[in-house]
Protein backbone atom coordinates (compact mmCIF):
# COMPACT_ATOMS: atom_id res chain seq x y z
CA UNK A 1 0.00 0.00 0.00
CA UNK A 2 1.74 3.24 -0.86
CA UNK A 3 1.01 6.48 0.46
CA UNK A 4 -0.99 8.79 -1.83
CA UNK A 5 0.74 11.82 -0.95
CA UNK A 6 4.29 11.54 0.77
CA UNK A 7 4.62 15.07 0.97
CA UNK A 8 2.63 15.24 3.62
CA UNK A 9 4.24 14.98 7.36
CA UNK A 10 3.99 11.51 8.81
CA UNK A 11 5.29 10.07 12.33
CA UNK A 12 6.97 6.89 13.94
CA UNK A 13 7.96 3.93 12.17
CA UNK A 14 5.91 1.95 10.28
CA UNK A 15 3.28 0.05 11.57
CA UNK A 16 2.82 -3.88 10.37
CA UNK A 17 -0.73 -2.52 8.86
CA UNK A 18 0.19 0.35 7.36
CA UNK A 19 3.25 -0.20 4.95
CA UNK A 20 5.86 2.11 3.35
CA UNK A 21 4.12 5.32 5.01
CA UNK A 22 5.97 7.32 2.47
CA UNK A 23 8.02 10.03 4.80
CA UNK A 24 9.02 7.04 7.64
CA UNK A 25 12.48 6.42 8.46
CA UNK A 26 12.23 3.07 9.91
CA UNK A 27 15.87 2.24 10.90
CA UNK A 28 16.58 5.62 12.74
CA UNK A 29 13.14 6.05 13.58
CA UNK A 30 13.27 9.66 13.28
CA UNK A 31 10.33 11.76 12.63
CA UNK A 32 10.15 13.48 8.94
CA UNK A 33 7.44 16.32 8.60
CA UNK A 34 6.41 17.91 6.03
CA UNK A 35 6.03 21.03 4.57
CA UNK A 36 3.46 23.43 2.54
CA UNK A 37 4.90 26.43 0.70
CA UNK A 38 8.04 26.35 3.80
CA UNK A 39 5.63 26.43 6.73
CA UNK A 40 5.32 23.53 8.78
CA UNK A 41 1.66 22.43 8.93
CA UNK A 42 -1.22 24.04 7.74
CA UNK A 43 -2.30 26.22 10.68
CA UNK A 44 -1.64 26.77 14.57
CA UNK A 45 -3.77 23.87 15.79
CA UNK A 46 -2.10 21.18 13.74
CA UNK A 47 1.39 22.72 14.35
CA UNK A 48 0.53 22.04 18.03
CA UNK A 49 -0.27 18.69 17.20
CA UNK A 50 2.51 18.16 14.65
CA UNK A 51 4.86 19.08 18.20
CA UNK A 52 2.97 16.50 20.09
CA UNK A 53 3.56 13.93 17.78
CA UNK A 54 7.71 15.02 16.97
CA UNK A 55 7.35 14.66 21.57
CA UNK A 56 6.02 11.53 21.44
CA UNK A 57 8.66 10.20 18.93
CA UNK A 58 11.57 11.66 20.96
CA UNK A 59 10.47 10.60 24.44
CA UNK A 60 10.02 14.54 25.68
CA UNK A 61 7.80 14.22 28.56
CA UNK A 62 7.83 17.24 30.47
CA UNK A 63 7.58 19.14 27.02
CA UNK A 64 4.35 16.86 26.10
CA UNK A 65 2.65 18.22 29.18
CA UNK A 66 3.10 21.43 28.87
CA UNK A 67 2.06 21.48 25.47
CA UNK A 68 -0.95 19.46 26.53
CA UNK A 69 -1.45 21.73 29.71
CA UNK A 70 -1.08 25.56 27.90
CA UNK A 71 -2.21 25.08 24.08
CA UNK A 72 -5.06 23.26 24.41
CA UNK A 73 -4.02 20.79 22.03
CA UNK A 74 -5.77 17.37 21.81
CA UNK A 75 -4.08 14.65 22.79
CA UNK A 76 -6.15 12.78 19.94
CA UNK A 77 -4.89 15.07 17.03
CA UNK A 78 -4.30 12.86 14.71
CA UNK A 79 -1.78 13.60 11.43
CA UNK A 80 -3.03 13.12 7.80
CA UNK A 81 -2.52 9.33 8.00
CA UNK A 82 -5.01 9.04 10.98
CA UNK A 83 -2.26 8.18 13.23
CA UNK A 84 -2.08 9.83 16.60
CA UNK A 85 0.94 10.63 19.43
CA UNK A 86 0.17 7.01 21.04
CA UNK A 87 0.55 5.22 17.75
CA UNK A 88 3.59 6.92 17.62
CA UNK A 89 4.51 6.12 21.28
CA UNK A 90 3.44 2.06 20.72
CA UNK A 91 5.72 2.00 17.58
CA UNK A 92 8.81 3.10 19.20
CA UNK A 93 8.19 1.21 22.71
CA UNK A 94 7.82 4.72 24.94
CA UNK A 95 6.32 3.26 27.96
CA UNK A 96 6.34 6.22 30.08
CA UNK A 97 4.85 7.90 26.95
CA UNK A 98 1.96 5.60 26.09
CA UNK A 99 1.30 5.44 30.17
CA UNK A 100 1.28 9.44 30.00
CA UNK A 101 -0.89 9.63 26.94
CA UNK A 102 -3.48 7.05 28.47
CA UNK A 103 -3.72 8.83 31.69
CA UNK A 104 -4.30 12.07 29.83
CA UNK A 105 -7.21 10.18 27.42
CA UNK A 106 -5.66 9.15 24.43
CA UNK A 107 -7.93 6.84 22.91
CA UNK A 108 -6.47 3.22 23.07
CA UNK A 109 -7.90 1.78 20.28
CA UNK A 110 -7.28 4.67 17.88
CA UNK A 111 -7.05 3.11 14.00
CA UNK A 112 -4.92 4.83 11.14
CA UNK A 113 -5.64 5.29 8.10
CA UNK A 114 -4.67 1.69 7.25
CA UNK A 115 -6.85 0.45 10.18
CA UNK A 116 -3.48 -0.44 12.63
CA UNK A 117 -4.06 0.63 16.27
CA UNK A 118 -1.34 1.26 18.83
CA UNK A 119 -1.75 -1.99 20.11
CA UNK A 120 -1.36 -4.01 16.45
CA UNK A 121 1.98 -1.40 15.93
CA UNK A 122 3.26 -2.28 19.46
CA UNK A 123 3.11 -6.32 18.29
CA UNK A 124 4.78 -5.66 15.67
CA UNK A 125 7.28 -4.06 17.08
CA UNK A 126 7.55 -6.68 20.20
CA UNK A 127 7.21 -3.88 22.32
CA UNK A 128 6.08 -5.79 25.01
CA UNK A 129 6.12 -3.82 28.16
CA UNK A 130 3.67 -1.48 25.77
CA UNK A 131 1.51 -4.03 25.19
CA UNK A 132 0.52 -5.29 28.50
CA UNK A 133 -0.19 -1.75 29.24
CA UNK A 134 -2.64 -0.95 26.60
CA UNK A 135 -4.10 -4.45 26.92
CA UNK A 136 -4.35 -3.29 30.74
CA UNK A 137 -6.35 -0.29 29.58
CA UNK A 138 -8.54 -2.08 27.24
CA UNK A 139 -7.05 -1.96 23.84
CA UNK A 140 -8.56 -5.14 21.71
CA UNK A 141 -6.10 -7.06 19.82
CA UNK A 142 -6.97 -6.66 15.73
CA UNK A 143 -9.93 -8.92 14.47
CA UNK A 144 -8.39 -11.70 11.99
CA UNK A 145 -9.81 -11.07 8.18
CA UNK A 146 -11.42 -14.56 8.33
CA UNK A 147 -12.79 -14.00 11.61
CA UNK A 148 -16.65 -15.37 11.74
CA UNK A 149 -19.50 -13.84 13.93
CA UNK A 150 -20.94 -17.00 14.71
CA UNK A 151 -19.21 -20.15 16.65
CA UNK A 152 -21.30 -22.65 13.54
CA UNK A 153 -18.82 -21.00 11.07
CA UNK A 154 -15.94 -21.45 12.71
CA UNK A 155 -13.80 -23.96 9.81
CA UNK A 156 -13.21 -28.07 10.86
CA UNK A 157 -9.86 -27.35 10.75
CA UNK A 158 -9.57 -24.38 13.19
CA UNK A 159 -7.40 -25.24 16.34
CA UNK A 160 -7.64 -23.31 19.20
CA UNK A 161 -3.78 -21.09 19.51
CA UNK A 162 -3.30 -22.52 23.29
CA UNK A 163 -2.44 -26.14 22.13
CA UNK A 164 0.46 -24.64 20.15
CA UNK A 165 3.45 -24.24 22.80
CA UNK A 166 6.49 -22.34 21.12
CA UNK A 167 8.54 -22.04 24.28
CA UNK A 168 11.48 -23.81 22.39
CA UNK A 169 10.86 -22.87 19.10
CA UNK A 170 13.05 -21.95 16.38
CA UNK A 171 13.00 -21.09 12.79
CA UNK A 172 13.01 -23.94 10.06
CA UNK A 173 13.72 -23.19 6.49
CA UNK A 174 12.37 -20.08 5.80
CA UNK A 175 11.37 -17.48 8.02
CA UNK A 176 7.62 -17.73 8.15
CA UNK A 177 8.60 -21.54 9.11
CA UNK A 178 9.13 -22.54 12.87
CA UNK A 179 8.49 -25.55 15.05
CA UNK A 180 6.24 -25.91 17.60
CA UNK A 181 4.45 -28.67 20.13
CA UNK A 182 1.16 -29.23 19.58
CA UNK A 183 -0.59 -31.60 21.88
CA UNK A 184 2.89 -33.50 22.48
CA UNK A 185 3.80 -33.70 18.48
CA UNK A 186 6.07 -31.39 16.48
CA UNK A 187 4.54 -29.58 14.05
CA UNK A 188 5.53 -27.25 11.19
CA UNK A 189 4.03 -23.22 11.65
CA UNK A 190 4.09 -20.93 9.05
CA UNK A 191 2.82 -17.51 10.47
CA UNK A 192 1.00 -14.84 8.71
CA UNK A 193 2.35 -11.25 9.95
CA UNK A 194 0.41 -8.35 10.94
CA UNK A 195 0.60 -6.63 7.15
CA UNK A 196 -2.17 -9.58 6.05
CA UNK A 197 -4.82 -7.73 7.70
CA UNK A 198 -5.00 -4.77 4.81
CA UNK A 199 -3.49 -6.48 1.90
CA UNK A 200 -6.79 -7.98 0.15
CA UNK A 201 -4.29 -10.12 -2.00
CA UNK A 202 -2.29 -11.58 0.95
CA UNK A 203 -5.75 -12.79 2.61
CA UNK A 204 -6.86 -14.14 -0.73
CA UNK A 205 -3.65 -15.85 -0.74
CA UNK A 206 -4.26 -17.20 3.03
CA UNK A 207 -7.56 -18.22 1.82
CA UNK A 208 -6.61 -19.76 -1.13
CA UNK A 209 -3.72 -21.83 0.42
CA UNK A 210 -6.08 -23.51 3.01
CA UNK A 211 -8.19 -24.20 0.49
CA UNK A 212 -5.85 -26.20 -1.21
CA UNK A 213 -4.42 -27.92 2.06
CA UNK A 214 -7.62 -29.16 2.72
CA UNK A 215 -8.15 -31.12 -0.47
CA UNK A 216 -4.23 -32.84 -0.48
CA UNK A 217 -3.71 -36.08 0.64
CA UNK A 218 -1.04 -37.80 -0.53
CA UNK A 219 1.88 -39.93 0.98
CA UNK A 220 4.25 -37.60 -0.86
CA UNK A 221 3.11 -34.15 -0.08
CA UNK A 222 2.71 -32.68 3.41
CA UNK A 223 0.22 -32.74 5.35
CA UNK A 224 -1.81 -30.59 6.78
CA UNK A 225 -3.20 -30.69 10.19
CA UNK A 226 -5.08 -27.73 10.79
CA UNK A 227 -5.13 -23.79 10.96
CA UNK A 228 -5.29 -20.74 12.99
CA UNK A 229 -7.65 -17.94 11.40
CA UNK A 230 -9.54 -16.37 14.13
CA UNK A 231 -7.07 -14.48 15.98
CA UNK A 232 -3.86 -12.83 15.15
CA UNK A 233 -1.09 -14.32 13.97
CA UNK A 234 -3.07 -16.51 11.72
CA UNK A 235 -1.10 -19.52 11.17
CA UNK A 236 -1.19 -23.12 9.06
CA UNK A 237 -0.03 -25.92 10.37
CA UNK A 238 0.97 -28.76 8.81
CA UNK A 239 3.53 -32.21 9.72
CA UNK A 240 6.94 -31.21 10.58
CA UNK A 241 9.72 -33.65 8.85
CA UNK A 242 12.90 -33.70 10.88
CA UNK A 243 14.98 -33.72 8.06
CA UNK A 244 14.50 -30.97 6.37
CA UNK A 245 14.56 -29.60 2.74
CA UNK A 246 15.63 -31.20 -0.32
CA UNK A 247 17.97 -27.75 -0.73
CA UNK A 248 19.58 -28.47 2.22
CA UNK A 249 20.83 -32.47 1.32
CA UNK A 250 22.03 -31.48 -2.00
CA UNK A 251 24.51 -28.77 -0.48
CA UNK A 252 25.56 -31.13 1.75
CA UNK A 253 25.61 -34.01 -0.49
CA UNK A 254 26.64 -32.61 -4.28
CA UNK A 255 25.71 -35.09 -6.88
CA UNK A 256 23.89 -38.06 -6.10
CA UNK A 257 23.94 -41.66 -6.56
CA UNK A 258 21.94 -42.36 -9.93
CA UNK A 259 19.79 -44.63 -7.86
CA UNK A 260 18.91 -42.28 -4.68
CA UNK A 261 18.51 -39.35 -8.03
CA UNK A 262 15.97 -41.47 -9.77
CA UNK A 263 14.34 -42.67 -6.11
CA UNK A 264 14.00 -38.91 -4.94
CA UNK A 265 12.19 -37.55 -8.40
CA UNK A 266 10.39 -40.49 -8.33
CA UNK A 267 8.65 -39.24 -4.94
CA UNK A 268 8.48 -35.78 -6.13
CA UNK A 269 6.52 -37.04 -9.62
CA UNK A 270 4.46 -38.89 -7.86
CA UNK A 271 3.20 -36.41 -5.51
CA UNK A 272 2.69 -33.92 -8.40
CA UNK A 273 0.70 -36.34 -10.65
CA UNK A 274 -1.33 -36.59 -7.65
CA UNK A 275 -1.85 -32.46 -7.66
CA UNK A 276 -2.22 -32.62 -11.30
CA UNK A 277 -4.90 -35.18 -11.78
CA UNK A 278 -6.88 -33.54 -8.63
CA UNK A 279 -10.70 -33.31 -9.45
CA UNK A 280 -12.62 -31.26 -10.62
CA UNK A 281 -9.49 -29.28 -10.62
CA UNK A 282 -5.94 -29.49 -10.88
CA UNK A 283 -3.74 -28.14 -8.41
CA UNK A 284 -0.56 -26.66 -9.84
CA UNK A 285 2.18 -25.64 -7.83
CA UNK A 286 3.99 -23.22 -9.91
CA UNK A 287 6.70 -22.59 -6.92
CA UNK A 288 8.38 -26.29 -6.75
CA UNK A 289 12.23 -25.65 -6.12
CA UNK A 290 14.17 -27.83 -3.55
CA UNK A 291 13.63 -25.71 -0.48
CA UNK A 292 10.02 -26.46 -1.35
CA UNK A 293 10.66 -30.33 -1.40
CA UNK A 294 10.83 -32.04 2.40
CA UNK A 295 12.47 -35.44 3.64
CA UNK A 296 10.86 -37.63 6.24
CA UNK A 297 12.13 -40.05 8.46
CA UNK A 298 12.11 -42.99 5.99
CA UNK A 299 14.13 -40.32 3.85
CA UNK A 300 11.14 -40.14 1.00
CA UNK A 301 10.51 -36.58 -0.31
CA UNK A 302 7.07 -34.91 0.01
CA UNK A 303 6.06 -32.00 -1.63
CA UNK A 304 5.53 -28.70 0.54
CA UNK A 305 4.71 -25.08 0.66
CA UNK A 306 1.17 -24.30 -1.75
CA UNK A 307 1.43 -20.51 -0.76
CA UNK A 308 1.35 -19.16 -4.73
CA UNK A 309 -0.31 -22.17 -6.22
CA UNK A 310 -3.37 -22.78 -8.16
CA UNK A 311 -7.20 -24.58 -8.79
CA UNK A 312 -7.68 -24.78 -12.61
CA UNK A 313 -9.82 -26.84 -14.43
CA UNK A 314 -8.45 -29.52 -16.11
CA UNK A 315 -6.86 -28.64 -19.53
CA UNK A 316 -7.10 -25.23 -18.92
CA UNK A 317 -4.30 -22.30 -18.40
CA UNK A 318 -4.16 -19.36 -15.83
CA UNK A 319 -3.35 -15.63 -16.51
CA UNK A 320 -2.03 -13.47 -13.50
CA UNK A 321 -3.97 -10.41 -13.38
CA UNK A 322 -0.26 -9.09 -12.96
CA UNK A 323 3.31 -9.55 -13.32
CA UNK A 324 4.57 -12.34 -11.26
CA UNK A 325 6.65 -11.42 -8.01
CA UNK A 326 8.88 -14.03 -6.77
CA UNK A 327 10.02 -13.91 -2.96
CA UNK A 328 12.22 -16.99 -3.33
CA UNK A 329 13.70 -18.34 -6.58
CA UNK A 330 13.61 -17.21 -10.34
CA UNK A 331 16.22 -20.32 -10.95
CA UNK A 332 13.30 -23.51 -11.53
CA UNK A 333 10.84 -21.11 -12.64
CA UNK A 334 9.01 -21.64 -16.37
CA UNK A 335 9.59 -19.21 -19.10
CA UNK A 336 6.23 -18.89 -19.66
CA UNK A 337 5.79 -17.62 -16.37
CA UNK A 338 8.27 -14.99 -15.78
CA UNK A 339 7.19 -13.55 -19.39
CA UNK A 340 3.47 -13.29 -17.43
CA UNK A 341 1.99 -15.27 -20.33
CA UNK A 342 -0.44 -18.01 -20.21
CA UNK A 343 0.34 -21.06 -18.39
CA UNK A 344 -0.77 -24.48 -17.62
CA UNK A 345 0.37 -27.24 -15.18
CA UNK A 346 3.66 -27.70 -17.53
CA UNK A 347 5.37 -25.28 -15.53
CA UNK A 348 5.66 -27.72 -12.87
CA UNK A 349 7.34 -30.45 -15.46
CA UNK A 350 9.74 -27.45 -16.44
CA UNK A 351 10.82 -26.91 -12.84
CA UNK A 352 10.96 -31.01 -12.32
CA UNK A 353 13.34 -31.36 -15.25
CA UNK A 354 16.11 -28.49 -13.35
CA UNK A 355 15.95 -30.25 -9.94
CA UNK A 356 16.37 -33.60 -11.45
CA UNK A 357 19.51 -32.25 -13.92
CA UNK A 358 20.60 -30.67 -10.48
CA UNK A 359 20.60 -33.62 -8.56
CA UNK A 360 23.17 -35.64 -11.18
CA UNK A 361 25.67 -32.56 -11.79
CA UNK A 362 25.96 -31.63 -8.14
CA UNK A 363 24.82 -27.85 -8.55
CA UNK A 364 21.64 -25.68 -9.01
CA UNK A 365 21.52 -24.40 -12.54
CA UNK A 366 23.36 -21.84 -13.82
CA UNK A 367 24.77 -21.79 -10.05
CA UNK A 368 26.84 -18.68 -10.95
CA UNK A 369 24.58 -16.85 -12.28
CA UNK A 370 21.97 -13.97 -10.75
CA UNK A 371 18.27 -15.26 -10.46
CA UNK A 372 16.74 -12.33 -12.25
CA UNK A 373 19.73 -13.59 -15.32
CA UNK A 374 18.77 -17.11 -15.06
CA UNK A 375 15.15 -16.28 -15.90
CA UNK A 376 16.62 -14.40 -18.97
CA UNK A 377 18.25 -17.14 -20.48
CA UNK A 378 15.23 -19.55 -20.02
CA UNK A 379 13.36 -16.69 -22.19
CA UNK A 380 16.22 -17.09 -24.41
CA UNK A 381 15.92 -21.01 -24.93
CA UNK A 382 18.87 -21.30 -22.96
CA UNK A 383 19.44 -24.77 -20.46
CA UNK A 384 21.69 -25.62 -18.12
CA UNK A 385 24.60 -27.58 -19.59
CA UNK A 386 24.75 -31.23 -18.96
CA UNK A 387 28.83 -31.36 -17.64
CA UNK A 388 28.49 -34.81 -15.53
CA UNK A 389 29.99 -38.36 -17.74
CA UNK A 390 27.05 -39.79 -19.91
CA UNK A 391 26.93 -42.62 -17.73
CA UNK A 392 25.11 -40.43 -14.95
CA UNK A 393 22.41 -40.36 -18.04
CA UNK A 394 21.41 -44.09 -18.94
CA UNK A 395 18.52 -45.15 -20.64
CA UNK A 396 17.49 -41.71 -22.18
CA UNK A 397 17.76 -40.01 -18.81
CA UNK A 398 19.15 -36.89 -20.53
CA UNK A 399 15.98 -37.17 -23.81
CA UNK A 400 13.87 -37.00 -20.37
CA UNK A 401 15.28 -33.62 -18.68
CA UNK A 402 15.13 -31.92 -22.14
CA UNK A 403 11.99 -33.09 -23.18
CA UNK A 404 10.23 -31.67 -19.44
CA UNK A 405 12.32 -28.23 -19.93
CA UNK A 406 10.67 -28.10 -23.46
CA UNK A 407 10.59 -24.28 -24.30
CA UNK A 408 6.92 -25.03 -25.69
CA UNK A 409 4.79 -26.52 -22.88
CA UNK A 410 2.48 -28.64 -24.88
CA UNK A 411 5.34 -30.75 -25.95
CA UNK A 412 6.12 -31.28 -21.95
CA UNK A 413 5.67 -34.77 -21.47
CA UNK A 414 2.66 -35.31 -18.25
CA UNK A 415 3.57 -36.37 -14.77
CA UNK A 416 2.29 -39.83 -15.17
CA UNK A 417 4.51 -40.36 -18.32
CA UNK A 418 7.30 -39.35 -16.61
CA UNK A 419 6.57 -41.64 -13.51
CA UNK A 420 6.32 -44.71 -16.71
CA UNK A 421 9.89 -43.88 -17.89
CA UNK A 422 11.12 -43.23 -14.66
CA UNK A 423 10.11 -46.56 -13.66
CA UNK A 424 11.75 -47.99 -16.41
CA UNK A 425 14.95 -46.53 -15.90
CA UNK A 426 15.12 -47.53 -12.66
CA UNK A 427 14.53 -51.39 -13.46
CA UNK A 428 17.13 -50.87 -15.82
CA UNK A 429 19.22 -49.69 -13.07
CA UNK A 430 18.11 -52.31 -10.49
CA UNK A 431 18.78 -54.93 -13.13
CA UNK A 432 22.13 -53.78 -13.93
CA UNK A 433 23.26 -53.59 -9.95
CA UNK A 434 21.89 -56.89 -9.00
CA UNK A 435 23.90 -58.34 -12.02
CA UNK A 436 27.28 -56.43 -10.39
CA UNK A 437 26.40 -58.12 -7.12
CA UNK A 438 26.08 -61.35 -8.57
CA UNK A 439 29.61 -61.06 -10.40
CA UNK A 440 31.07 -59.96 -7.55
CA UNK A 441 29.72 -62.42 -5.00
CA UNK A 442 30.35 -65.46 -8.24
CA UNK A 443 34.76 -63.26 -8.18
CA UNK A 444 34.92 -63.45 -4.37
CA UNK A 445 33.55 -67.17 -3.91
CA UNK A 446 36.19 -68.01 -6.62
CA UNK A 447 38.43 -66.48 -4.62
CA UNK A 448 38.02 -67.96 -1.46
CA UNK A 449 38.33 -71.50 -3.66
CA UNK A 450 41.48 -70.90 -5.00
CA UNK A 451 42.41 -69.78 -1.68
CA UNK A 452 41.69 -73.15 0.16
CA UNK A 453 42.59 -75.26 -3.20
CA UNK A 454 46.25 -73.33 -2.57
CA UNK A 455 46.32 -74.07 1.24
CA UNK A 456 45.55 -77.77 0.57
CA UNK A 457 48.35 -77.83 -2.14
CA UNK A 458 50.50 -76.65 0.38
CA UNK A 459 49.62 -79.51 3.38
CA UNK A 460 49.99 -82.23 0.92
CA UNK A 461 53.44 -81.04 -0.13
CA UNK A 462 54.85 -80.76 2.99
CA UNK A 463 53.08 -84.59 4.21
CA UNK A 464 55.18 -86.12 0.84
CA UNK A 465 58.68 -84.22 2.19
CA UNK A 466 58.00 -85.66 6.23
CA UNK A 467 57.30 -89.21 4.25
CA UNK A 468 60.41 -89.04 2.33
Amino acid sequence: METKNPSKFGFGRQSSLAPERGNVEEDSGSVSIGHKNGVLGFGEEVEEGVRLMYMANESKLEGMKELLECSGTSVNFKDIDGRTALHVAACQGNTDVVDFLIREGAKVNAKDRWGSTPLADAIYYKNNDVIKLLETHGAQPPIAPMHVKSAREVPEYELDPRELDFTNSVGITKGTFCISLWRGTKVAVKKFGEELFTDEEKVNAFRDELALLQKIRHPNVVQFLGAVTQCSPMMIVTEYLPKGDLRAYLRKKGALRLTTAIKFVLDIARGMNYLHEHKPEAIIHRDLEPSNILRDDSGHLKVADFGVSKLIKVAKTIKEDKPVTKETSWRYVAPEVFKNEEYDAKVDVFSFALILQEMIEGCPPFSTKQEIEVAKLYVANERPPFRASPKRYPYKLRELIEECWNDEPSNRPSFIQIIARLEEINKHLLRSRRWKIMALRCFYRFEDALKVDHSGSKSRSSLMRLDD
